[in-house]
């Protein structure tokens, strides 16, 4: 979403810098390679760093950037810090779930951070009401903004994601993007292999995503005996490739706020079965766009697979009316023209009328 932004930004005449972690993968920076936005690469030596806060204060007063917007905790706190001592506005957006207010420490920091800026944005509104609740915040304080997303179309015969994996058209693939970290539930979507594969003889899955638990997913498939039929795709950058190749996309997160995998998914047309957890519920419309499961129980959604799967008229009639319901409420346009909105509001007055042409500052998240 941040790349996206960005890109689209610095396309509509704005001069955009990136603030992305020197540790990293570099994903951000190669995302947006040939866009014209600038990637400035950080460190932070330790948890609480005034370094790192001067840096980012010297940053800003450097580029001379009008907005500052930052993405999840870390950021949000050393952004405002930083655009405080820089005197430019600041925002931050919160797109996950309450992992900030665990510890007292980080729900006052994140109190300060909303404090020091001039909008807070949740990606939903579930999130919305936590934030406010958290961060003793009052009600209008904070904005939803429901993440946007969009989608170069692909057609199942263009994918070439079956060719890749040596399946036929006779074959049925079951997709989840997402990295491999225990909350997005890869190993319940294993185990729902496990649970149907002998009544779909010819069903495979396959995940789009890296992280920390591939070894484990892999030893587990074989323990299962279905290691010939889990595919780990690593990190894609070909989202649309990977959908339009789907009998079935699934979603079986443990917690999640908007994500973008889902309104892919929508746009891809295709059906979908996900958990029902932070606002998915309402991005599906209570089921009636998607099926919806219980978080970590395998048993319901190796059973919400197979329907779907037995029955294509249904799947079609979700993959409609999933399809339509991410046109009308979660398209990446509406999406930008509400944070332009933001960015606008929070600009001096003087400088308003010029908003496209002058900068304006996007921060990323520290990623682990």
């Amino acid at each position: 979403m941040v790349a996206s932004l960005a890109a689209e930004l610095q396309a509509a005449g704005s001069h955009n810098v990136l603030v992305a972690p020197a540790d990293g993968e570099g994903w951000l920076a190669r995302e947006l390679r040939g866009t014209g936005v600038q990637v400035e690469l950080f460190r932070i030596d330790r948890p609480l760093s005034p370094t790192f806060a001067r840096w980012l204060t010297d940053l800003l007063r450097r580029h001379r950037i009008e907005v500052a917007h930052s993405h999840e905790f870390t950021m949000a706190v050393y952004g405002s810090w930083a655009a405080r001592r820089a005197g430019v506005p600041h925002l931050f957006t919160m797109h996950g779930s309450r992992y900030y207010a665990a510890r007292w420490q980080r729900r006052i920091a994140m109190c300060i951070a909303a404090r020091l800026s001039g909008s807070v944005i949740a990606v939903s509104h579930t999130l919305t009401e936590h934030l406010r609740h958290d961060l003793w915040l009052r009600a209008g304080r904070v904005v939803t903004i429901p993440n946007g997303a969009r989608l170069t179309p692909v057609s199942a015969a263009q994918s070439s994601l079956r060719q890749e994996l040596g399946l036929t058209s006779d074959d049925q693939l079951a997709v989840a993007v997402g990295n491999l970290y225990p909350v997005k539930g890869h190993a319940s979507l294993l185990e729902a292999l496990s649970l149907i594969c002998g009544r779909f003889p010819r069903l495979h899955v396959a995940i789009a995503g890296r992280g920390e638990l591939e070894a484990a997913l892999l030893a587990r498939a074989s323990v299962l005996n279905v290691a010939d039929r889990f595919h780990l795709l690593g990190l894609r950058a070909d989202v649309g490739n990977v959908l339009a190749a789907a009998d079935l996309f699934v979603l079986p997160s443990h917690s999640e706020g908007v994500p973008l995998a889902l309104l892919e998914a929508m746009m891809a047309v295709r059906p979908i079965v996900a958990s029902a957890v932070g606002e998915v519920p309402s991005v599906l419309d209570g089921g009636r766009a998607g099926v919806l499961v219980p978080p970590g129980d395998a048993a319901a959604l190796a059973t919400a697979m197979a329907n779907v799967l037995a029955d294509t008229d249904r799947g079609r009639e979700l993959a409609a009316a999933a399809a339509a319901r991410a046109a009308e409420h979660y398209t990446f346009n509406a999406m930008m023209d509400r944070y332009a909105a933001l960015y606008a509001k929070l600009l001096k007055p003087s400088e308003r009328s010029h908003f496209q042409a002058e900068s304006l500052g996007i921060a990323a998240p520290k990623v682990r």
